[in-house]
């Protein structure tokens, strides 16, 4: 039959409208017409299933609006139609897959129930099995009773026949058009950008993103030591994520939605933060410093709290499921997270702040679509609520790098160096990892760049103008020995053993002027061992008793220098002078907040009498400092941490009134001076007297009782130097008399 002409109208009835079908007169058809070709200009051929109906006036054929849409129809159009057979020995007989993309056909109607694929699947079938399909058409498909969704032909595949019957290769291949069969396998995709949430087995390959960036590495992050740290944080916050959606609804997987990082300034935990969102393919993340928060207006606060999650709600709520990661970062997060109830003042801001924030992370209209990463130097201070599960549930403690990690930063800071051959053979990175204990990152890099300024500054020539030689600039190399410098002179560890106070206090060393003095060094080195060796976490408490002036405070700190643990910090009154008790408790607490965070550390208590503010008049003491002690000192480190603590005290009895001996299970017991001979050993190792004023000295001591302290006989002794040698013997008698130290 040959082309007529005919006009394009309305379908009569809804129900038609949903059946994919042209609607024709039958008396324009012989009755085996099932399908019609319908031209609506060069090279705009459509194919159509039909179906009769009485309403449709002859000479004219109905057509949906979907339909009309795909063929770019108007209604009372002239079209040429003409019927459609196909032929059943050609492959387009037999549509294998049909690939449909869905969407709503409202698109301000929509909804985030889900839409099983398998079922609409079998739906399909009923509804449109034996009609023809082409790329690109548009149809209305009713499912069940939900949302009425629109969907287009995306990609057909089809299978030749006439290769099955003669044995060749059956692979199917992509067509135009086809004919849908009771079998053909139908498969959905979710439009772009739309809220549809499709499920099920039923569901088309999507290309779906990985969230994880293939290409980053730690190197080129700039983040070195870290290693463990972003196994943690992807195990626990991205691995659900990679999963496709329908497995982790299957595992009824919920995704993290917030992680802390703790730890000391300098560690890294803003860079890594930072460095999270080029990890991710998600939207660019939102950094905001905690402060910023904070408003002088009444709920202004907490409004920018709800700017940060306005664009994740919004998509959230316009496409479900299938909503993007929204990552905000808060810096300093502890500045407006504190615990509630512990600002001081009636505005209650900073308590709406957390109770705002908690709202949005895990409220009753909670979002399932972010990841809130904060970041604080003071775990302590943060509210408890915000640390429970489902929401800042990963808490990741960021601690000082070890020697793998400072060779890795160390190797981030120098590699421009080595790329342009500025750096010189003689630096060896893994030997500067050994020697950097207890360095933060930032401190190593500070290390390098005092470094860099040191081998600078030998090419810079400063008289009456700078003058620099820019042929030498071209030949600079940075050397071992300007790291040398740069580790003895600029750059000192916050976290590392207190030198300067030690060489301080051992300025004129340890004399060693009897059996006393090295069977007490000899027992510090075996606690320093059995600290060291310790399974765990591993505490030793160790007290220096003895009268004042015995040299305690020396001997202890001989003995955590002897320990080369990398933190050794000196706890003493006078750093405390003037502080109020609650100001020396929180300035105790912080040397082992400190202490703890280093694998091996070690702690002098000095004078602890005096950091108690005793006194015998009343008597009088801080009960606040001293429970701040007894709890600190019996405390076990955290996991991995080994902690050695050296007290000294010149009053056991006090201690002992107090209950504070308990706390020192191991305790060595400093005597003063008791003899000739140990007055001898000191003289001799001091330099002042001859040989024969000494035996002279030894003679006269000879047979008489000496009790003295080796600082007080060490003061006696610098008195004497100022003396005429004539009168300096018979001085530095008497003094020692006076002193009580001869008798």
């Amino acid at each position: 039959m040959s082309g007529m002409r005919m006009r394009a109208s309305k379908c009569p009835t809804d129900e038609l409208s949903l059946s994919n079908c042209a609607v024709i007169n039958r008396d324009d058809f012989p009755d085996d017409v099932k399908h019609i070709e319908v031209t609506t200009g060069p090279n705009q051929h459509f194919v159509f299933t039909v179906k009769a109906h009485p309403d449709i006036a002859r000479g004219s054929v109905g057509f949906s609006l979907p339909q009309r849409k795909w063929a770019m129809l108007s209604l009372n159009q002239d079209i040429e139609v003409r019927p459609y057979h196909f032929d059943p020995t050609s492959s387009s007989e037999f549509l294998c897959t049909i690939v449909l993309e869905a969407d709503f056909l409202q698109k301000r109607v929509t909804t985030l129930e889900p839409y099983d694929t398998e079922q609409m699947a079998k739906e399909f079938l009923l509804q449109f099995s034996g009609q023809a399909f082409t790329i690109g058409q548009q149809l209305a498909f009713q499912f069940q009773d939900k949302k009425m969704l629109g969907l287009v032909v995306k990609s057909l595949e089809a299978v030749d026949i006439s290769a099955l019957k003669s044995g060749q290769d059956t692979t199917p291949r992509k067509t135009r058009m086809g004919r849908c069969l009771g079998d053909t396998v139908i498969q959905f995709e979710k439009a772009e950008n739309s809220s549809l949430n499709l499920i099920g087995a039923a569901k088309g390959k999507i290309m779906r993103q990985s969230i994880i960036n293939p290409d980053w590495n730690f190197e080129k992050m700039g983040i070195g030591g870290l290693d463990k740290e972003f196994s943690s944080i992807f195990r626990r916050a991205f691995a659900s994520r990679v999963l496709p959606p329908e497995i982790a609804v299957q595992l009824g997987c919920k995704h993290v939605k917030g992680i802390l990082l703790y730890g000391p300034p300098g560690t890294g935990k803003t860079l890594l933060a930072r460095q999270i969102g080029t990890m991710l393919n998600a939207r660019e993340p939102k950094i905001v410093n905690g402060p910023q928060i904070l408003d002088k207006y009444v709920g202004e606060s907490e409004a920018n709290i709800r700017r940060l999650f306005a664009d994740a709600e919004e998509e959230e709520k316009r496409l479900g499921p299938n909503s993007g990661l929204h990552i905000i970062i808060f810096d300093e997060i502890d500045a407006i997270c504190k615990a509630r109830g512990s600002v001081g003042g009636n505005t209650g801001v900073h308590d709406t702040v957390v109770n705002q924030l908690l709202s949005k992370i895990d409220g009753v209209e909670q979002l399932n679509n972010i990841l809130i990463i904060g970041m604080t130097n003071r775990r302590d201070m943060i509210d408890e609520a915000l640390l429970r599960p489902g929401r800042l549930e990963v808490q990741l403690e960021i601690s000082l790098p070890d020697e793998d990690g400072r060779y890795q930063i160390l190797n981030i800071h120098t590699s421009r160096m080595r790329d342009y051959k500025k750096i010189a053979p003689d630096v060896d990175l893994k030997e500067l990892a050994v020697s950097t204990k207890n360095f933060s990152g930032a401190e190593l890099e500070g290390l390098v760049r005092a470094a860099q300024s040191t081998a600078i500054n030998r090419l810079i020539k400063v008289s009456n103008k700078v003058e620099v030689d820019p042929s030498a600039m071209e030949k600079l190399l940075v050397c071992k020995n300007d790291f040398i410098h740069a580790l003895d002179n600029d750059v000192k560890p916050a976290f590392g053993a207190s030198a300067e106070a030690l060489d301080y206090i051992l300025e004129r060393g340890i004399i060693n002027w009897g059996k006393p003095v090295a069977e007490i060094l000899s027992a510090g080195d075996v606690y320093i061992q059995e600290t060291r060796d310790g399974e765990g976490s591993n505490l030793v408490s160790v007290l220096l008793e003895g009268p004042p002036h015995s040299g305690k405070t020396a001997l202890a700190a001989q003995i955590a220098k002897n320990s080369g643990f990398p933190f050794v910090k000196i706890c003493t009154p006078e750093d405390m002078v003037g502080f109020t008790e609650s100001s020396k408790s929180l300035s105790i607490r912080k040397v082992f907040d400190d202490a703890y965070r280093s694998q091996l550390s070690c702690i002098v208590v000095d004078n602890i009498e005096r950091l108690l503010d005793y006194g015998p008049i009343g008597p009088r003491y801080s009960n606040l400092t001293l429970q701040t002690l007894l709890v600190l000192l019996q405390k076990k480190p955290p996991p991995r941490r080994k902690l050695l603590i050296l007290g000294t005290t010149g009053s056991r009895q006090v201690l002992e009134d107090m209950g504070m001996l308990s706390a020192f299970p191991k305790k060595l017991h400093v005597p003063n001076l008791s003899s000739p001979d140990h007055l001898l050993s000191v003289l001799e190792e001091v330099d002042l007297f001859s040989k024969e004023e000494i035996s002279y000295i030894h003679s006269k001591t000879k047979g008489k009782r000496i009790f003295i302290g080796i600082k007080q006989l060490l003061s006696l002794i610098d008195t004497a130097r100022q003396i005429e040698p004539r009168y300096r013997i018979p001085k530095f008698l008497s003094a020692l008399e006076e002193e009580g130290g001869l008798e």
